[in-house]
């Protein structure tokens, strides 16, 4: 298993809301939390701080080795409903975290599958010779897109883009959307911020795995991004396994 990361605050924000975890959990194994915070002041840090530590010491205290996909599908979802229950009493209990919540996106690598899931408009893509979105954002945007009422073009420009329709700790409930996938040899799990996929499309991502060695790939999308413009905080986690 090879796990490579980066994390920027940009070239406009004072500070990095967004946080992440990324670590093998047994010999055959890993998995990578990212998260993006939202709320005034701080609270956008304390949303995804708590739900990366959350999530992930639900999944660590959870796993078994001999899980299949579909058990550790519902470990993701399950840690994703607990994190909410954790972030929505804070955010009730205290007044300056009144509001605050974040987006996630997790992928557990076991055994050649890739379990994953995610809350909001974070991504993963699935990276080869070509390069797929794996997650639905959960967005204003998305949803027009999906009416047919804007095209993706015009949403990377929309007064709404940044607008997410689900959020880890903005509900008493959330439900994150999961899935399974097949993985192959040679291919890579790219996990990230909408610090990234804002300010680079997919071609120009590619064109970082095709060009780079993997190990830089995350310092390279994450200096492209702020050439780009680096408006955001960009996080980015990489998730290989040779097969």
């Amino acid at each position: 298993m090879r796990i490579f990361s980066k994390t920027d605050k940009g070239k406009v924000r004072t500070d990095n809301q967004d946080a992440y975890f990324a670590g093998s959990i047994a010999d055959n194994a890993a998995f990578a939390v990212v998260c993006d915070g939202m709320g005034g002041a701080n609270a956008g840090n304390v949303a995804s701080e708590n739900a990366v530590r959350h999530i992930s010491e639900y999944i660590i205290r959870s796993y078994r080795d001999g899980m299949d996909a579909v058990e550790l599908e519902k470990t993701l979802r399950n840690a994703v409903a607990s994190a909410n229950i954790e972030l929505f009493d804070m955010s009730a209990s205290e007044q300056g975290l009144s509001g605050m919540g974040t987006t996630a996106v997790i992928a557990l690598i076991k055994d050649g599958e890739a379990v994953i899931a995610n809350v909001g408009d974070s991504r993963i893509y699935l990276v080869n010779e070509e390069i797929k979105q794996l997650t639905r954002d959960h967005s204003v945007v998305q949803s027009l897109i999906e009416s047919g009422k804007i095209t993706p073009e015009d949403a990377k420009f929309h007064p709404r883009k940044n607008v997410i329709t689900r959020a880890i700790g903005a509900e008493g409930t959330v439900t994150a959307d999961s899935d399974i996938i097949k993985l192959n040899s040679g291919d890579t799990l790219l996990l990230c911020t909408d610090g990234l996929s804002n300010y680079l499309d997919d071609n120009e991502i590619l064109s970082v795995f095709k060009n780079t060695d993997i190990s830089s790939v995350p310092e390279m999308l994450v200096l492209k991004a702020n050439q780009n413009g680096g408006g955001d905080n960009i996080t980015v986690v990489t998730l290989s396994q040779s097969i």
